[in-house]
């Protein structure tokens, strides 16, 4: 016996719905327009079959029996899919910078540096390490040659709204005196319109040796334009604001710096495959006229400076 059109297809489109989007609330939604298609289907198998002579029971058996199998589908997949959350994946990167900025400050003496990374995540959570050489600006060699960066945490979703939730240890094993230090970061990302995204993280620099209790916020926007020619390209921005309770908003570096500072930056980044270049621009409210005067070291090294950086990297596998 056929069964009713409305309930055919709204199985079909519940059917869809869950192969083009393994999510379990979106799972769960596929689920309740099966129930209603069901719901819809008898009514629509009661009415047709009324004064035809055809049993109701054998309408609703045929219905019931393709519900099923959907259902079916719908439980096995999901296990599926729970399955490929738990898979492990992981991921290096290997590059250069003309200068490694890191919050509007040349951590490098505006000169060029070596990065890389390697990255590894199973379901939500995630762990890895990153590295670069840096140049000490401190008499006590608190940071150079090198940087090793070492960072786990989670990244649950909500809907639309991806979260991140991690720890980042920032080490210097180089240094003669490290200074070493801590912060935690919690941030939320979603897509506000087709192809613009934007983010906002939290950053917590507890109080510790080398680093005074810091407070940080980050926006950023990224907009993904049309392939042009065999290039990827893609637009971004970010606006930060750092502000420590005592000291610098830098570090507790033994020079003069910032009690709390804004900067930005906004750039081109063009991938082709798994090749990345980044062409960015720099700039922080730190002005030489105007910290040079109360020793700010940053300013008078010009390492605060507005500046070009390029930057390059591959993604393995």
């Amino acid at each position: 016996m056929e069964i009713h059109p409305r309930a055919q297809k709204c199985c079909r489109e519940a059917t869809i719905i869950f192969q083009n989007d393994w999510n379990g609330r979106r799972a769960i939604a596929a689920a309740d327009t099966i129930a209603l298609s069901c719901l819809r289907g008898i009514f629509g198998a009661w009415r047709r079959t009324r004064g035809t002579g055809v049993s109701l029971m054998q309408n609703m058996k045929s219905l019931s029996t393709k519900s099923a199998l959907v259902a079916v589908a719908l439980m096995a997949g999901a296990g599926v899919a729970n399955a490929e959350d738990r898979e492990f994946g992981w991921s290096m990167t290997v590059g250069a910078t003309s200068d490694y900025v890191f919050r509007g400050i040349s951590l490098s003496d505006e000169k060029p540096a070596a990065q890389g990374s390697l990255d590894m995540t199973y379901g939500i959570f995630y762990a890895g390490a990153w590295a670069s050489n840096v140049s000490d600006y401190t008499d006590q060699n608190l940071y150079g040659p090198w940087e090793l960066d070492l960072y786990a945490g989670i990244t649950p979703t909500w809907g639309q709204v991806s979260f991140d939730f991690g720890v980042v240890g920032y080490l210097y094993p180089g240094a003669d005196d490290s200074g070493d230090y801590v912060e935690f970061k919690a941030g939320a990302k979603t897509e506000l319109l087709k192809d613009l995204s934007g983010g906002v993280t939290f950053w917590y620099t507890p109080d510790q040796q080398n680093y005074v209790e810091t407070w940080t916020v980050e926006g950023v926007l990224a907009y993904t334009l049309p392939t042009w020619g065999m290039f990827e390209p893609s637009l971004s921005g970010l606006v930060g604001y750092s502000s420590a309770d005592d000291g610098s908003a830098v570090a507790s570096c033994g020079v003069p710096c910032e009690n709390d500072y804004v900067y930005w930056n906004a750039g081109l980044s063009l991938t082709v495959e798994k090749f990345t270049m980044d062409f960015r621009y720099w700039d922080t409210n730190i002005s030489d006229s105007a910290n040079n005067d109360s020793g700010n070291f940053f300013a008078g090294e010009g390492l605060a400076d507005e500046r070009f950086v390029f930057s390059a990297k591959v993604v393995l596998p």
